[in-house]
């Protein structure tokens, strides 16, 4: 499966991004996807994933109340609305999957080249 992460750039804080997933060799609608990003020395971190089972989605702690997974059906894309952002989240944003249809092992999927997103004023 191939995944390309798009959307990402340079923001002031309290500003918003949006990121785009998309894969020209995978319906992603068949398939649970999810975010993470990485920092630089900082482990990899899990954001969000929403799930093709039941649409059901998830987000870390970190980030909850701020940003917003879903798809975009007819366009195999799976979307990250990010608002509010903060110097912290400046990192590399990937999206990623397992090919399968929940949310429980999407980081050990694939994943393409990130998007970097930078916060600072």
């Amino acid at each position: 499966v191939q995944l390309q992460a798009s959307g990402g750039g340079l923001v002031q804080p309290g500003g918003s991004l949006r990121l785009s997933c998309a894969s020209p060799t995978t319906t992603l609608d068949y398939y649970a996807v999810g975010w993470f990003r990485q920092a630089p020395g900082k482990e990899r971190e899990g954001l969000s994933c929403i799930s093709s089972a039941d649409g059901s989605t998830s987000y870390a702690e970190s980030v909850k109340g701020r940003f917003t997974i879903s798809r975009a059906y007819g366009k195999n894309t799976v979307d990250l609305q990010m608002n509010n952002l903060k110097p912290e989240d400046t990192a590399i944003y990937y999206c990623a999957t397992d090919l399968m249809s929940s949310c429980d092992n999407y980081l050990r999927g694939a994943f393409g080249k990130g998007t970097l997103v930078t916060v600072s004023s």
